[in-house]
């Protein structure tokens, strides 16, 4: 009770802080932040059997782990993305690259998803593709060009209505002249101080030279973290393409990311990354490595005029490294603890297909990691895709969730059950 009237506490003063900004907001968000409510009252709820489901499972049936793992269909979610599981352990939100949040709830606890609905459907929303949580349970989604924050989400979500106020009102997360269709899936993830961080991907395959100024002012190609109020906002992270996952070390506190490299090289060159950060304002390369230490064409003879940290993992080239999260559950093999889980997209124009894997990347204590696959078999031997995996999180068991935006799926693995 204490915990939920500080959280009700909370969006009063938030709220009451975004009031001035309502008269430049949709209706509906002036109205949820003001605990109004919309008229909203249909939600679209997704089956959860049938055919389509059956042949996702016999899909999976392809699909390789280590001795003693399995997977299994854990919710039917049409492009699922990105995912946030409820500090509660009631429900997972799930974000997309078009215009839904999916509310993902295990009812009975079987360990598979018995509803999957629309998470507050009287707001739009544009490529809510980010959500994370706080730790006193406050959802956060990151969006094309805004950033929402959803206070007692998993309290609210049964309603049409959920209490929203903006962190990033709409059109100031980036220039609204640099909004793009390319590289605008937004991911957030709450820091050890207290600060939200969010990836703003560059929008080109390569910026070039006059996007340079602008884009280590504002962040794009880089991580930015800020306040949960907006405030304090600061770039963190230079010199990154395109990264869709980050998390933060459980014991060191430090930020570790993915990164998707620069295309038309070439089938195997540059490779993907899995970046260290040690501290704040490191620059990873981009625009004048391609991935790893192959140079771009474009910047090519170049003199690099900043240090560039080279990634603490080189990945296969055009596997698009995506999710990740730091394994810190007790249901798998001690060797796995505090060990990264990221999926792999898979790539969009190889010769030969890669990618559509999670791997698993051990760290040392000394920062150096080693990577390997961890589940693979989503290609098949006529190299079509049976699935493209997008996110790793983990359940409040020790069991991990996979998303998957081709299937429209999300799968559960599990170690000795």
């Amino acid at each position: 009770m204490k915990r939920f009237l500080t959280t009700v506490a909370a969006v009063g003063l938030l709220a009451s802080t975004a009031s001035a900004q309502n008269a430049d907001l949709p209706d509906n968000l002036a109205k949820l932040g003001a605990f109004k409510t919309t008229g909203v009252t249909e939600f679209t709820v997704v089956d959860q059997g049938g055919d389509y489901a059956e042949a996702i499972k016999k899909n999976l049936e392809r699909v390789k782990l280590p001795e003693g793992f399995k997977i299994a269909l854990y919710a039917v979610v049409p492009d699922a993305r990105h995912m946030a599981v409820g500090p509660q352990g009631i429900v997972t939100f799930v974000g997309t690259r078009k215009s839904e949040v999916w509310a993902v709830t295990d009812r009975n606890k079987d360990r598979v998803a018995d509803e999957v609905k629309n998470f507050a459907p009287s707001l739009p929303k544009a490529i809510p593709n980010g959500p994370c949580f706080t730790k006193d349970g406050f959802l956060i989604i990151a969006e094309q060009n805004r950033v929402l924050l959803y206070p007692a989400a998993e309290f609210f979500y049964e309603s049409p209505d959920v209490v929203a106020v903006p962190i990033v009102p709409q059109g100031k997360l980036i220039p609204v002249e640099e909004e793009s269709y390319n590289h605008t899936a937004r991911v957030c993830k709450m820091g050890p101080d207290g600060k939200v961080y969010i990836s703003l991907g560059q929008p080109f395959n390569v910026s070039p030279p006059e996007k340079l100024d602008l884009y280590k002012e504002t962040g794009i190609g880089g991580i930015i973290r800020m306040n949960l109020d907006g405030s304090d906002r600061e770039v963190y992270t230079y010199g990154v393409r395109n990264s869709v996952g980050h998390d933060f070390h459980p014991v060191t506190g430090e930020l570790w990311f993915t990164d998707n490299q620069v295309d038309g090289m070439g089938d195997d060159i540059p490779p993907g990354e899995i970046n260290r950060q040690t501290a704040a304002g490191q620059h990873f390369g981009h625009p004048w490595y391609g991935g790893g230490s192959v140079r771009t064409t474009e910047y090519t003879g170049q003199e690099v005029p900043v240090e560039v940290v080279m990634p603490a993992v080189e990945t296969i080239a055009h596997a698009a490294d995506l999710g990740m999260t730091f394994y810190t559950g007790n249901q798998f093999p001690a060797k796995y603890k505090n060990a990264i889980f990221s999926a792999q997209h898979g790539s969009w124009n190889r010769t030969t297909p890669s990618g559509a894997e999670v791997i698993v990347t051990y760290v040392a204590e000394d920062g150096t990691a080693t990577a390997e696959t961890f589940a693979t078999g989503w290609i098949d031997e006529n190299g079509e895709y049976l699935g493209r995996p997008v996110d790793v999180a983990q359940l409040r068991d020790g069991s991990i969730l996979v998303s998957d935006d081709l299937a429209g799926a999300i799968y559960r693995i599990s170690y000795g059950e």
